[in-house]
């Protein structure tokens, strides 16, 4: 299978980037906008420079440029530390695993997201990114 796959391995990694980068953004639209509707959160607006209004604006932006690939190893390295951060405030406390998670924390979203993203800023965007686009525009020129 992977001498099958192998050559679209890059494409593969755009679309997760993508992909991961547009639910990480999603998650923070709610927290502040609360869009999509009836996600977690349920819309009430976050008081601003709050701890959870501060991750929101850290997601929506930084989801945002791992999304369309924008200053991407900048963004997912911060995101990394945003969801490290969470994990060891909130899931740490009660449980070292984040398999036992504390009611209404999603631990293993957070050990998920902050080591994807620790790779994402270690790769760089890929193909299908602004950023691939912007060095090619540089070659060019």
């Amino acid at each position: 299978m992977q001498r099958f796959l192998a050559p679209y391995s890059p494409w593969f990694y755009g679309i997760t980037r993508i992909v991961v980068g547009m639910m990480f953004w999603m998650h923070g639209t709610t927290k502040l906008f609360g869009f999509p509707p009836g996600a977690r959160g349920g819309g009430n607006p976050l008081e601003m420079f709050s701890m959870l209004w501060t991750g929101g604006v850290i997601e929506t932006i930084g989801g945002f440029l791992i999304m369309i690939g924008l200053f991407t190893s900048w963004a997912a390295f911060i995101c990394s530390g945003e969801m490290a951060a969470a994990y060891f405030m909130a899931q740490l406390p009660f449980a070292v695993l984040p398999i036992y998670p504390r009611p209404g924390i999603l631990a293993e979203s957070a050990v998920f997201n902050a080591f994807f993203f620790l790779y994402v800023a270690a790769k760089g965007a890929g193909p299908l990114s602004v950023d691939s686009l912007l060095a090619r525009r540089r070659r060019s020129v």
